[in-house]
């Protein structure tokens, strides 16, 4: 590879790659989309990058996760907004249930799971899986699943299990598509 000494074309490159990853990137991931082959560099023209952004978009902006990884994302406040104009999401709708039950719920067995999702949850764990959302280990012929940090890190979720019911929680309380049933395990969508 060309080490890239122009620092427009440098940092063409970071924002082509921070634009078109659709996940977070971490700071080798942009040395190399750089061509600087220079940390110190590759952060400067970052943070340029930031501040441009800032001053450019009101509803998009490009942050620091905690892992010390980087993504350009729509602000928070903003996806209400746009949920009609979004492209199909990654996982469909039943998936997703499927998934954020798993979120709550964990350490969850595959037997809770297709008793309160039904049968078609092994395709679901299937994709999931695939998609390093989740992981699973093996308590004799019983499988326990629970989230990853790919799950966290993609839905920009910190923290340990504990903390996180307590976030989704709240998210499930301030919504208003949400309905929670009398029992304290079951938290399902409306239709």
């Amino acid at each position: 590879m060309v080490k890239i000494e122009n620092d427009d074309e440098a940092t063409a490159r970071i924002e082509a790659a921070l634009y078109s990853a659709g996940r977070p990137l971490s700071i080798e991931d942009l040395i190399k989309a750089s061509g600087t082959e220079s940390r110190t560099k590759t952060l400067n023209l970052l943070n340029i990058i930031m501040k441009k952004a800032k001053v450019a978009f009101k509803a998009i902006e490009i942050v620091t996760l905690p892992d010390d990884s980087y993504v350009f994302q729509l602000k928070p406040e903003y996806s209400s907004t746009i949920r009609r104009y979004a492209s199909k999401p990654i996982l469909p709708n039943a998936t997703l249930k499927t998934l954020s039950y798993i979120a709550y719920m964990q350490p969850i067995s595959s037997k809770q799971l297709v008793e309160t999702r039904g049968s078609g949850v092994y395709l679901h764990l299937k994709e999931l899986r695939q998609l390093d959302y989740i992981e699973n280990q093996n308590v004799g012929r019983l499988k326990i699943y629970s989230t990853t940090a790919k799950f966290q890190k993609y839905f920009g979720i910190q923290g340990d299990t504990d903390s996180l019911k307590q976030k989704l929680f709240k998210r499930v309380r301030k919504s208003p598509h949400i309905a929670i049933s009398n029992s304290p395990q079951t938290v399902a969508p409306q239709a």
